[in-house]
């Protein structure tokens, strides 16, 4: 599945800002599941200039300066990407048991081992706890599969817990939204994550963007799509398998990634500080488009 992703994000200021820095991360991984052949960044008005680099989870980051007085400003990413058909589903069942991971980790045998073991810690979103370990503990009874036992806390969230956009905010701590059971995909992602580390196992935020598809006999709407969050859980010798507990699936076509790191503070898609400005508004457009 070919696409073509638009997202726009458009501050406007009370006040001028007359000093702004900012960090991206917007671009599209390539990964053995998909393909950026183009991206493109546009900034208006224009910057002092645009750096680019690979971070140390290997994501592309950008950063831009603008010194000029400002009351509004735009920035546009463009990408084709393409998402390819996995050659066979996932078997959840067909993957060691937990505890062999959570053992696996203690020890890491080869580099694989060791770099998961970064995302086996807490991190400043995502908390370890024994009431998260008591919460996952129905779905890693003994022996079961790595992935078996993901699924089904994948499922047991997506049942549980209520989408309310209303309910949280980035600063939500994950046991505020275990004990209210709302929140949005970051916290759902957040919160299985901090399970899984909570019982000793690896895992990794990702984000990146979800195609949406209207109803029987609706157009689909332009810039009605959303920026994603969902989880990829570390199941042995640099095999890592995406869950998106919001939607309770495993990511396919549909899911296209932008970046991963430890939790949400590691791939926010735009993040800044800036001087003066007073208030301001800021909307977001997404749009994902087949080719």
């Amino acid at each position: 599945m070919q696409y073509r992703i638009t997202h726009t994000t458009k501050y406007t200021y009370s006040e001028p800002v007359p000093v702004f820095e900012n960090k991206l991360h917007l671009a599209p991984r390539t990964t053995a599941c998909q393909h950026c052949s183009s991206y493109r960044l546009m900034v208006m008005p224009d910057p002092l200039r645009i750096d680019s680099h690979a971070d140390y989870f290997g994501n592309r980051v950008e950063y831009f300066s603008i010194l000029n007085a400002l009351r509004t400003l735009s920035v546009t990413s463009t990408s084709t990407v393409e998402v390819f058909e996995p050659s066979a589903p996932v078997d959840v069942d067909d993957s060691p048991p937990w505890e062999e991971l959570r053992q696996g980790l203690l020890k890491p045998p080869n580099d694989a081992w060791r770099d998961a073991c970064m995302f086996s810690f807490a991190s400043d979103f995502v908390p370890i706890s024994t009431s998260l370990a008591e919460f996952a503990k129905p779905s890693f009874t003994p022996g079961r599969p790595i992935l078996a036992a993901a699924a089904d806390l994948t499922r047991r969230i997506n049942e549980q817990f209520h989408y309310n956009s209303r309910a949280t905010d980035i600063s939500t701590p994950v046991d505020v939204v275990l004990s209210q059971k709302a929140g949005v995909c970051q916290d759902f992602a957040h919160l299985q994550i901090a399970c899984l580390r909570s019982l000793g196992l690896a895992a990794r935020y990702v984000s990146g963007y979800l195609r949406t598809i209207p109803p029987p006999g609706k157009e689909k709407l332009v810039g009605a799509d959303a920026s994603h969050a969902w989880l990829s859980v570390f199941a042995g010798n640099a095999v890592w398998v995406d869950f998106d507990p919001t939607n309770n699936v495993l990511p396919t076509q549909d899911h296209v990634t932008v970046a991963y790191g430890r939790d949400y503070g590691d791939v926010c898609p735009i993040q800044g500080v800036f001087v003066g400005g007073g208030s301001h508004t800021m909307s977001v457009s997404v749009d994902v488009s087949t080719l």
